[in-house]
């Protein structure tokens, strides 16, 4: 299968979690040693490669990886949230490392 090549962030600057997003690629990025694209409100790009409720609407924000072969397929399209119901950017590290594992 095609290696990773580049991290694609969906997000919007307005976001709750938005700084918590940012802040996630931005790691795993210097951790995994990936390019890192951020999109700003690209709904059709999500429509296309994201992930989408029964509806086919899309939401954000949303991580998606470029593969070498050219195709791009999501990692991430929720925050986890801790006990305290907040943004746990550890446990969504390690969930978007084994997404990557099983690519």
């Amino acid at each position: 299968m095609a290696k990773p090549k580049k991290l694609i962030l969906v997000t919007a600057e307005h976001h709750p979690l938005h700084k918590a997003w940012t802040r996630l690629v931005e790691e795993l990025s210097s951790e995994l040693g990936l390019d890192v694209e951020v999109k700003l409100e690209d709904y059709v790009f999500l429509t296309k490669y994201g992930e989408t409720d029964d509806l086919g609407m899309t939401w954000l924000p949303q991580l998606l990886v470029e593969l070498e072969d050219g195709s791009i397929r999501p990692l991430l399209s929720e925050m986890p949230l801790n006990d305290a119901y907040k943004a746990d950017p550890e446990k969504a590290k390690e969930v978007i490392k084994e997404r990557l594992k099983q690519l």
